[in-house]
């Protein structure tokens, strides 16, 4: 059957609250030297979206400028130079933007194959989190078996996820989050303590809890939590900075334990990584994690699913922070 020549696609034609998106309509488009071209059955929202729409996010020169970084569907169409994959596969993938379409293209290198299973739903809530989990906690941070992790936001997708895969790795995780019910999902994850960080001091019950502090701590909040995180850390301990929910500038911090404790900071942003970066962590993904997807030893959390029609209200989901895993688009 031949494709459509144009596609429904969230426009943005400003910056603003949800409700400044709306469905348009707009050209198929064409895939090009290592790319697919996939029909969407399935979208992440995800918190680079929401920061997008507000105009504190600009996506890179050569990304599209659609909303969207994760999907799954089915590939209808391959560019030149892609064998991995032929027309009528599912796959998920790490979009460069353009996911909030009918119709995106998908560089190969960050396309995967749907877990044994999973239906587009579950496929499309895998990229995003597990790309930056891995690049972060494991490929940067390099947590190995029998050490210990502290997870901030540890109800959200990024935070189950890393309890998750932390937990099949052999380590002992701790996480905080806002509520009691976040707090006993993490728990239920595989966390050993989940600390509501409303009601309680997240180093002093780290200190309490373990002595030393931890070996790493996968931080998506920054200034806010900086030399609190700084104090939690065991010697030789890694910081692991993957957002800015609680600011960017920290100020009058003592640095001395990064210096008495030989600590490590480091942090990343996924989307400006290179195709060939991307397709690093793809693989190391497909080789260590993706069967533990297909024998069900981790699985990502979905907390609601949005009709596609309905992105302002996902999007509202998101603000809240009322959810546990992940808010999904079902076209």
């Amino acid at each position: 059957m031949p494709l459509p020549t144009q596609m429904r696609f969230v426009d943005l034609p400003s910056f603003g609250a949800p409700e400044v998106m709306r469905i348009a309509v707009g050209p198929l488009p064409v895939p090009s030297e290592g790319q697919v071209l996939v029909r969407t059955e399935a979208v992440g929202v995800n918190r680079p979206d929401v920061a997008q729409r507000q105009g504190t996010y600009p996506p890179p020169r050569d990304a599209s400028p659609v909303l969207g970084l994760e999907m799954a569907g089915e590939i209808v169409a391959v560019g030149p130079g892609v064998s991995e994959f032929i027309v009528g596969d599912k796959v998920c993938g790490l979009a460069n933007g353009g996911a909030y379409a009918e119709y995106c293209l998908l560089p190969v290198g960050q396309a995967l194959r749907f877990p044994r299973g999973y239906d587009a739903v579950k496929a499309a809530a895998l990229p995003e989190n597990y790309f930056t989990v891995w690049a972060n906690m494991f490929q940067m941070a390099g947590l190995t078996e029998g050490e210990t992790v502290l997870v901030h936001g540890g109800s959200s997708g990024i935070g189950t996820t890393a309890i998750q895969l932390a937990r099949a790795f052999g380590a002992k995780v701790y996480a905080t989050a806002g509520s009691q019910d976040k707090c006993d999902a993490c728990v239920n994850l595989g966390a050993i303590r989940a600390i509501n960080y409303k009601t309680e001091d997240f180093a002093d019950v780290i200190k309490a809890e373990t002595g030393q502090g931890v070996d790493i701590i996968l931080d998506m909040i920054g200034a806010a939590y900086f030399e609190k995180n700084l104090a939690s850390l065991a010697r030789d301990g890694c910081l692991s900075i993957i957002a800015f929910l609680g600011g960017a500038v920290a100020d009058k911090v003592n640095l001395a334990p990064i210096m008495v404790k030989r600590l490590t900071v480091t942090g990343s942003t996924l989307r400006p990584r290179t195709v060939e970066e991307k397709r690093a962590i793809r693989d190391d993904l497909l080789a260590n994690v993706w069967p533990l997807l297909d024998e069900g030893n981790v699985a990502p959390v979905i907390d609601t699913v949005f009709p596609f029609e309905e992105v302002a209200e996902a999007h509202r989901r998101m603000e809240t922070s009322g959810h546990i895993g992940k808010i999904m688009l079902r076209l």
